[in-house]
């Protein structure tokens, strides 16, 4: 396990949730936090829950689902002049549940694919090669455990598409100090997973972290666990 005392963190989402549960938990380790919200305002609740730690927090939004704000939130990130060191692609949408399983619309699969895909690319896109002249990252994909949930099916296959992207681009990290997994988080009880779900959000500690935790040479293109099974 390595240390991150003053690494830097982004975590997409943070502002309420896993996002949230996983921001506590890394600035327990020392990690300075950058906190996602889809407004600014949006990051305040998080950054009093890490007011007691000795780190720095920094706040920037926008919506995943909208390109030009996925392109002002690098841009908010650039402009901190600090280096990422870890990329928590933890945000995601799931649209509505459709019991008839043949009548998702067209903007349920546009929304869940720019939200759950699209927009990890980008920030993937954006700091993957700042990583690699820091020779030092760490990416994690969240993704889901769910299947035969075709009333489900944007969210589903937007999730199943994200691991094909991880996988890929864990060829072209190999043989580097970048590495990037992903992370399935369990059901958890939170405005996604529901009041119904088998465990509560702060369940997915200590588990989330591990895969910001590994060593150089350690796990790539796999995935992680937040709960055993």
């Amino acid at each position: 396990m390595i240390d991150i005392t003053d690494k830097n963190a982004f975590i997409t989402g943070s502002s309420r949730g896993i996002g949230q549960q996983i921001a506590i938990g890394l600035a327990n380790l020392g990690c300075n936090i950058i906190i996602h919200g889809r407004t600014q305002q949006g990051c305040n609740k998080t950054q009093s829950l890490l007011s007691k730690f000795s780190i720095n927090t920094y706040c920037v939004y926008g919506e995943l689902s909208n390109e030009n704000d996925v392109k002002h939130l690098i841009k908010q990130i650039e402009n901190l002049n600090i280096k990422i060191d870890i990329l928590y692609n933890n945000a995601g949408i799931m649209t509505p549940y459709k019991t008839d399983y043949l009548q998702h619309s067209g903007e349920d699969w546009m929304l869940s694919m720019k939200v759950n895909v699209f927009s990890v690319y980008s920030l993937c896109s954006a700091f993957i090669p700042l990583m690699l002249e820091n020779k030092f990252g760490r990416i994690i994909n969240v993704i889901s455990g769910i299947k035969h949930e075709p009333e489900l099916a944007p969210y589903g296959a937007s999730k199943w598409a994200l691991i094909k992207l991880t996988d890929d681009f864990a060829v072209k990290l190999k043989d580097t100090n970048v590495r990037i997994n992903t992370l399935d988080p369990g059901w958890l009880r939170t405005d996604l997973g529901g009041e119904y779900a088998d465990h509560p959000v702060e369940a997915v500690l200590p588990g989330a972290l591990a895969p910001a935790l590994i060593e150089n040479n350690g796990p790539n293109g796999e995935s992680f666990l937040a709960i055993n099974k």
